[in-house]
């Protein structure tokens, strides 16, 4: 897998000397390994005054970022669906594949830490301006495919620790994230849905595509839920009884006590020593 940045290109909680926001792109690289280090994996930071706001701008900020970087993305995600054209187009005019995705999990924490630590130092910043909410668009949630829905899914649980070994597993299609920083101790218990299928493979191909985001249960109609790209949502199970609902909920449960970290995993039976697919996951709050 190439190269994946995450962008995002906004107004922040500072004004300039005439008064007028100052606006920032963020670009930073996505590690996607439990064992990379967080610290040092690619960051580039660029304000922007609020008259030079356009896709040329931003497209001339990613080829600087690109040169400082040494290579170019093969892919960048972000999040804020308001700049969606803006980010689109001067990344096609650099010929990078684009997509809004909830799967922006570094560049969150990043965001957040620069609210904390770098804008209140600003000369320019406001204290009393709150940054400006994400609202994730909520589209009615699809059925998967037959040809892709599993014969069998399963709760299941792995102690943080056990990640580190995960550069070892056979695993056909993956993508994980460092679980250092997060507050998350060796013994945490890190929530997951195995999916069993005799076309494990080609599920798991299909689900490589997507932007992976979170797993989500939809208490009102008691269903299993992922959530990709953006606002895409696809029934994975239907919890039919008072046991399933009940492991729903512990699973809900360990994964707010696990910073919202878990996965979904493929495997072709219960038996399987193998991977199809495996993906560590987050659930973001919006903000």
């Amino acid at each position: 897998m190439g190269k994946i940045w995450e962008l995002d290109f906004y107004s922040r909680p500072i004004l300039d000397e005439n008064k007028k926001k100052v606006w920032e792109v963020l670009i930073c690289e996505s590690p996607l390994e439990v064992r990379d280090e967080p610290d040092s994996t690619f960051r580039y930071a660029q304000y922007c005054s609020n008259t030079q706001v356009n896709s040329v701008w931003l497209r001339q900020a990613l080829e600087e970022a690109m040169a400082q970087s040494g290579q170019s993305p093969q892919k960048i995600r972000f999040f804020r669906t308001q700049m969606n054209n803006m980010i689109t187009k001067a990344c096609n005019d650099l010929g990078i594949s684009v997509a809004p995705s909830r799967r922006t999990f570094t560049l969150n924490r990043w965001l957040d830490e620069r609210m904390r630590e770098v804008y209140p130092n600003h000369p320019g910043f406001q204290a009393n301006v709150p940054n400006p909410s994400v609202q994730m668009p909520t589209q009615a949630p699809e059925s998967l495919p037959d040809a892709l829905v599993g014969q069998q899914w399963a709760f299941v649980t792995l102690e943080a620790s056990a990640f580190e070994e995960m550069h070892e597993w056979e695993i056909d299609f993956r993508e994980a994230f460092p679980l250092k920083n997060l507050g998350i101790t060796p013994d945490t218990k890190i929530p997951g849905l195995i999916i069993f299928s005799p076309r494990a493979l080609p599920l798991a191909g299909w689900l490589s595509g997507l932007d992976l985001g979170s797993i989500k249960i939809d208490s009102e109609k008691d269903r299993l839920l992922l959530e990709t790209g953006m606002s895409d949502r696809s029934i994975l199970a239907n919890l039919k009884d008072r046991a399933l609902l009940a492991e729903a909920k512990g699973f809900e449960q360990a994964k707010q006590k696990a910073q919202g970290v878990h996965f979904l995993a493929v495997q072709s039976n219960p038996q399987a020593e193998s991977f199809a697919g495996f993906w560590l996951l987050q659930e973001l709050g919006n903000g």
